[in-house]
């Protein structure tokens, strides 16, 4: 299973910021030590062409150039830096590089990615570029012009915070199935509706959790006949975040992206995964989540290759 990783090029963040920059190189070492199956490359940069089948370009150039407004700054909550604006190149190419390899081999992964609050002109939330979009646009651009038609792509986007950028950016657009299942109370504070939104209770634990994915899940095959899967594999719904607001544990987590996992297989679905959220009050307890979800993504990867595709 190949896995793409951008974790060397780091934000020089102001001592006491509270983006835990860390967690990425965490889980690249510890992918590295225990999933021998998984082909660990660095990812390649997102092209200008890529990044403007989503995003401004007006943007795209000042995020390079470094010409944001302090404002644009505020929203995405990293100061410039040419380390920001390739690690966001990085980031994004990560998802386009995944998707690429998902089309073969049936499941493939970003071990960052899922910048979800990113739009077509700003970002948001730790977002720069909307690496979930661009990805999508990759792989619809790329399948049509090898089967002459559109691709429907979905997104199952359970980490604890609204995929409100995503939302803006397929806004009417039927060849995008966007899911969004995420703590109603958080943040955004303003959300952008989705083409299916379940917003959750604080304190929502495992049984109520999926019953609500359950449910999510069935809505959309009632709605759409998805043909790509897009996961953002949010690790911040595990009560021990401390962003959160929910309280999913170590074992629930665990059955949520089985339960994805199991529902791909079912539908035959080529499938990515991305990181998304993770700002644990202890950092090894997110990485151990996330390890959760490689060590299931591997598997998956495992059952394609024994069915030969």
């Amino acid at each position: 299973m190949k896995a793409f990783y951008s974790d060397h090029f780091v934000l020089p963040l102001p001592e006491g910021h509270r983006f835990p920059m860390a967690k990425y190189s965490m889980l690249r070492k510890r992918v590295a030590t225990e999933l021998g199956g998984v082909n660990m490359l660095e990812a390649p940069a997102a092209t200008l062409g890529e990044l403007a089948l989503v995003h401004d370009p007006d943007y795209v150039k000042a995020v390079q150039d470094g010409t944001l407004s302090p404002q644009a700054l505020r929203e995405i909550g990293f100061p410039w830096s040419l380390a920001m604006a390739e690690r966001s190149l990085r980031s994004a190419g990560a998802s386009i590089a995944a998707v690429r390899v998902a089309a073969l081999e049936g499941i493939a992964g970003n071990l960052a990615g899922g910048t979800h609050h990113a739009n077509a002109n700003q970002g948001g939330g730790f977002c720069v570029f909307n690496d979930i979009a661009v990805a999508a646009r990759v792989c619809q651009m790329e399948h049509f012009r090898q089967h002459k038609r559109s691709l429907q792509v979905l997104v199952v986007d359970l980490d604890v915070h609204q995929g409100n950028g995503t939302a803006s950016i397929f806004a009417n657009d039927p060849t995008v199935f966007t899911l969004s299942l995420h703590g109603e109370k958080n943040f955004p504070f303003r959300k952008v509706e989705s083409d299916l939104d379940v917003g959750l209770p604080d304190g929502c634990t495992d049984e109520p959790y999926m019953e609500a994915l359950d449910g999510a899940l069935e809505t959309v095959l009632q709605r759409v006949q998805p043909e790509f899967l897009i996961y953002l594999a949010g690790a911040d719904a595990h009560e021990g975040d401390r962003l959160g607001r929910l309280k999913l544990t170590e074992a629930g987590m665990q059955a949520r992206d089985q339960k994805v996992f199991d529902w791909a297989k079912a539908h035959h679905l080529p499938m990515i995964i991305c990181m998304g959220g993770g700002y644990g009050r202890d950092l090894e307890t997110t990485v151990a989540v996330q390890m959760n979800t490689w060590r299931l993504a591997h598997m998956h990867w495992l059952h394609w290759q024994n069915r030969g595709l």
